[in-house]
């Protein structure tokens, strides 16, 4: 019977392939994307009515 272990591994190999990008790249674009949209918000906000 082969090592448990390394079965293991490779079931973590296996799976972590079909998990997509990864959940760094995930945490870097919903992060560029909150401060994309903050910024905005905040040149934006300078445009309104001066009335």
């Amino acid at each position: 019977m082969p090592n448990p272990s390394v079965l293991l591994a490779v079931a973590a190999q296996e799976t972590s392939k079909a998990d997509g990008p990864g959940w760094l790249l995930r945490a870097v674009i919903i992060g560029g994307v909150v401060g994309v949209a903050l910024l905005a918000w905040f040149l934006l906000r300078g445009y309104g009515n001066q009335d």
